[in-house]
């Protein structure tokens, strides 16, 4: 039953290229997806009155199979997150962005068949089709980078959406205060003054509030010219965040096989002569790399300035280095990365870069060329310039 639920979640993950049956899943996932919203869209037109029963049997068709893949996703979310027990993992997965949106893709359509008729408000459900769109976005992966960009950038974002609200707040405030005593008709209250920053802030210039006094069109004007620029900031922050994800999509391209790494792992005494030195200072062994310090479970990346203590398991990795920099990068895999379920064999990676450590919750794992890499995997990888 294991290694069944295991197939099935191999295919109902965005598929590896070698794997032919999870591919063709992805494509036939793709059309009924499309196939469903178009049909939708279709049964709004009074033009298709005639075809309605077709439209609505193929509706039918398709969350049924939206139903059996949202189950699917169910019974092997301990694989999506094998680092939880299988029932904390369906709950991971019924509350994950995906997931919601899986759950609102098919089971609003079956309220109406289970309770009575004439519910008005079993209309606003009808609502929740549009969630069907954003399963295409699941099984590509340039969409994805949307989703990956957001989640990076969201502390950014929110700071900047509250400084946002600060400007609209004063503005509302110093707007009510000029130009209420003009037009109280206008500016009745703080709220008014909230509806004309918000419409200048925006650049939307609805022009149904407006000052009138000198000094009320004089802040209009700053308030205008800051509201640019401070609306400007998340666009800037989630166009930064776009360079950043494609170029780390682009700087794995390319294949070169290389040569096997060897790795040597050892626990360093109070007496060895690395203990209260930084890596900066501690000469390795010719042709050969520190890429990972264990400290008391926590999986560390090294750099320069990291000083070894007692207890540390250190671990270097051995190859035919040339007389470069050598740089250590940490990549963590989120979900729709191109990466995930492929062998590490199957990865296509210049000759001057290697993943030669993969952290997976508290465990290290040293990579070769069978290992799968899953979500939430943090790849170590080197490069040299």
């Amino acid at each position: 039953m294991t290694k069944f639920r295991k197939r099935l979640f191999e295919i109902v993950q965005i598929g590896a290229a070698k794997d032919l049956l999870s591919r063709s899943f992805d494509v036939i996932i793709s059309v009924i997806i499309v196939l469903n919203i178009v049909v939708t869209f279709l049964a709004t037109f009074s033009e298709f009155g005639p075809f309605l029963k077709v439209l609505k049997g193929i509706e039918l068709a398709t969350i049924i199979f939206f139903t059996i893949e949202y189950l699917a996703r169910l019974i092997t979310a301990d694989f999506l997150y094998p680092n939880k027990t299988k029932w904390k993992a369906v709950i991971a997965f019924i509350f994950s962005f995906y997931g919601i949106i899986d759950f609102l893709s098919c089971f609003p359509y079956y309220i109406p068949l289970a309770t009575p008729t004439g519910l008005a408000v079993l209309r606003l459900f009808r609502v929740f089709r549009i969630f069907r769109l954003f399963k295409i976005n699941s099984q590509f992966d340039a969409f994805n980078v949307i989703v990956n960009v957001l989640n990076e950038r969201k502390k950014q974002l929110i700071s900047s959406v509250v400084l946002i609200l600060m400007l609209m707040l004063s503005a509302s405030m110093l707007m009510y205060g000029v130009e209420h005593e003009a037009q109280p008709e206008v500016f009745q209250n703080a709220l008014s003054g909230f509806w004309w920053s918000m419409a200048t802030v925006f650049t939307i210039g609805y022009g149904d509030i407006y000052p009138i006094t000198l000094l009320g069109k004089f802040l209009a004007l700053i308030i205008s010219f800051l509201g640019v620029g401070i609306v400007a900031i998340p666009t800037g922050i989630i166009s930064a965040g776009f360079v950043e994800q494609f170029a780390k999509m682009n700087m794995y391209k390319g294949h070169g096989e290389g040569h096997e790494l060897e790795f040597i792992t050892g626990v360093l005494d109070e007496k060895h002569k690395w203990v209260n030195k930084a890596i900066k200072d501690i000469v390795v062994p010719p042709q050969s790399l520190i890429v990972q310090v264990i400290r008391d479970g926590e999986n560390l990346t090294p750099n320069g300035s990291l000083v070894l203590q007692d207890n540390d398991t250190v671990v270097i990795a051995a190859k035919n280095y040339r007389d470069e920099d050598v740089h250590l990068n940490e990549i963590q895999m989120l979900e729709g990365d191109k990466w995930l379920g492929s062998e590490i064999k199957d990865l296509e990676l210049p000759l001057d870069e290697k993943i030669v450590m993969i952290k997976r919750g508290t465990k290290i794992i040293v990579p070769n060329g069978s290992t799968v890499i899953k979500k939430g995997d943090s790849l170590v990888m080197y490069h040299t310039e």
